[in-house]
């Protein structure tokens, strides 16, 4: 064998495992979709989505209060996350530097890789225990704190990528930095920053241990914020541990419109990052400074 033939040898072998590697690593994926589609697609109909579940025996209900319950869960998380989550990755991407960013980004990682379950107890007995009662408010204050690090690391990395010289030519325009920050990187960048805190509620919306020790339940549709509510990881878990064949059937449906959930926020916010990648971004942000520059001559 030749110099040549075995330089080609070793790199269809690279590739093979490569290939090899992605396809085991696609293979757990595919099997869940599989399993769910067959299992939960099959018990999907419309009242599924338009009624409140009915009680033991009964044909029928749904899990309306549950679809609901998290979106409005993760909607009060995303209302007291996101904005803190952004206001610290600009911090952390503009002035990331000294003592105070250092703690700043060591906090983030720490909350990115503490388990939920201990940030359901945490909830709990900063809210639940207090009040003496489960709550919508508790539930998405825990997601909140899900929510949080993502939003904060994602809004950092992103805000990283645009090149300095953006920065320098808003600069040169006598443009204020806060100017410079919201008007120039942060709107010029918004579609990605987007996709960060997309990503981030995809996460929340899964979590069922957080919710457990907080929002813990409801089987009603409910909408008052100072007390329990429905989600469909804790209703998936309730129904799934029941002897009930119906309750388990309902709980393969919800466990299939999650998944659905997560990886069709999962899926736009990738296709938001191939359709505007950064680099692409830099003439529409200089023609953005332009206009703030003749904005200001007048």
């Amino acid at each position: 064998m030749s110099y040549l033939q075995y330089r080609k040898l070793k790199n269809i072998l690279f590739l093979g495992s490569l290939y090899m590697s992605a396809l085991i690593a696609l293979l757990p994926l595919f099997l869940i979709l599989q399993y769910l589609i067959l299992k939960g697609a099959t018990s999907l109909n419309l009242d599924f989505f338009l009624h409140d579940p009915s009680p033991v025996g009964e044909a029928g209900g749904g899990m309306r209060h549950a679809i609901v319950g998290t979106l409005y869960m993760v909607g009060i998380g995303s209302l007291i996350s996101v904005p803190i989550g952004l206001l610290c990755g600009i911090y952390l991407a503009e002035f990331g530097r000294g003592k105070t960013a250092k703690i700043l980004r060591f906090t983030i990682d720490m909350l990115t890789g503490i388990p939920s379950i201990i940030i359901g107890i945490f909830a709990y007995i900063l809210i639940v225990a207090p009040l003496q009662s489960f709550s919508a408010l508790a539930g998405g204050f825990a997601l909140s704190i899900i929510i949080l690090p993502i939003v904060t690391r994602s809004t950092e990395e992103i805000l990283k990528l645009v090149p300095t010289h953006i920065r320098e030519a808003g600069l040169a325009l006598g443009l204020p930095r806060w100017r410079v920050i919201f008007q120039i990187i942060v709107k010029g960048n918004f579609k990605s920053l987007i996709t960060g805190i997309m990503l981030a509620v995809s996460r929340a919306a899964g979590e069922t241990a957080p919710l457990l020790f907080t929002a813990f339940g409801n089987m009603y549709l409910n909408f008052q914020i100072s007390e329990p509510m429905a989600s469909l990881p804790v209703q998936i878990y309730t129904y799934a541990i029941s002897p009930f064949d119906q309750w388990q059937e309902q709980a393969w449906a919800a466990a299939f419109v999650l998944i659905t959930i997560v990886l069709g926020i999962n899926l736009v916010s990738r296709a938001l990052v191939n359709n505007k990648m950064i680099i692409g971004q830099s003439k529409r942000v200089i023609n953005h400074t332009r206009l703030i520059r003749k904005k200001k001559g007048n």
